[in-house]
């Protein structure tokens, strides 16, 4: 009797242990493909499956997730530039393509890589370095459109192909930097030149104006005098009989010579230099003027007879 029950304890055990071995989970985005004595049998989804034990089997496991492989690339320009080339390709394996994905490809991303290498190659030797930089996106395009056609009969589809990076030789890259350097140099100092231009003519103008204004003003001042004077030997002439305007403009004269020599002796900053001279010499200054009006005043006179007929 106990030894029945040691026998059915032991049946027990090993059902539980057939049963659970028969038992396995698969994670969410993921697929289980089961095969029976090596045959492919079907494909388990995410959850709690079961399996017939000891004759099925989980033969591997599938990532159904969007996957990003990152390949660097290095090729030459047209220009003869060596240049690295990182491009980043995202792909995802088709629901209903699993039987592919797993059978048909045994390294994907070895596969992956070389379609890439071969696209690259054969597009960046034909365009320069500058506008590899530019047209980076057709280089992009062209990749996945290559990888689609060909990764879609072994069941993965390419949902982006990115250009990330681009990184030319040490050197090439100095002298690009330099060259853009020079280039906002001068660029800089055109733009310094235009603006000393401008201020230069801007200068020049307001200069001519002001000397503009500045010859109205001493015109009008000269014209303000004139008309004072000759109020003034007016006024004169009428106050005083038996005065000529010549003597009159004499003294007038004489008056303003004497108002400035008081004006620049009043100034502190003054620094005129006058030649010494006695209160006798002011004659000759007098004498200096009225030869000077009679000679205003005879070039003035219309020539007579005797000056026609010579």
């Amino acid at each position: 009797m106990e030894t029945s029950l040691i026998v059915l304890v032991v049946f027990a055990v090993l059902a539980l242990v057939v049963l659970l071995s028969g038992l396995f989970t698969v994670e969410q985005q993921t697929a289980a493909v089961v095969e029976r004595f090596g045959k492919f049998r079907r494909v388990a989804g995410p959850g709690l499956n079961l399996k017939v034990p000891f004759i099925e089997r989980v033969a591997g496991r599938i990532n159904l997730r969007v996957q990003q492989l990152d390949v660097t690339v290095e090729t030459k320009t047209k220009d003869n530039v060596f240049v690295h080339i990182i491009v980043a390709v995202q792909y995802m394996v088709l629901g209903e393509k699993i039987y592919d994905a797993f059978y048909r490809l045994d390294q994907p991303t070895v596969q992956i890589t070389a379609y890439v290498f071969d696209v690259v190659r054969a597009r960046v030797p034909k365009m320069e370095l500058d506008d590899v930089f530019e047209r980076k996106d057709e280089v992009a395009i062209a990749v996945k459109e290559e990888l689609s056609g060909e990764m879609d009969t072994f069941g993965y589809i390419i949902v982006q192909a990115l250009v990330t990076d681009i990184d030319p030789d040490k050197k090439v890259k100095e002298s690009m930097n330099e060259i853009n350097a020079a280039k906002r140099l001068r660029e800089a100092a055109q733009e310094r030149g235009e603006a000393d231009k401008i201020l230069k003519v801007k200068a020049a103008e307001a200069e001519a104006e002001s000397k503009a204004l500045q010859g109205r003003g001493i015109a009008d001042q000269r014209r303000a005098i004139i008309d004072g004077l000759r109020e003034s030997v007016d006024q004169f002439a009428q106050s005083i009989s038996g005065t000529t305007p010549e003597s009159i403009m004499q003294l007038v004269l004489m008056t303003q010579h004497y108002d400035t020599v008081k004006e620049i002796g009043a100034s502190s900053r003054a620094n005129t230099i006058f030649v010494p001279y006695s209160p006798g010499g002011m004659s000759d200054l007098a004498a200096q003027m009225r030869e000077a009006l009679i000679s205003a005043n005879a070039a003035s006179l219309p020539p007579s007879v005797d000056d026609q007929s010579q």
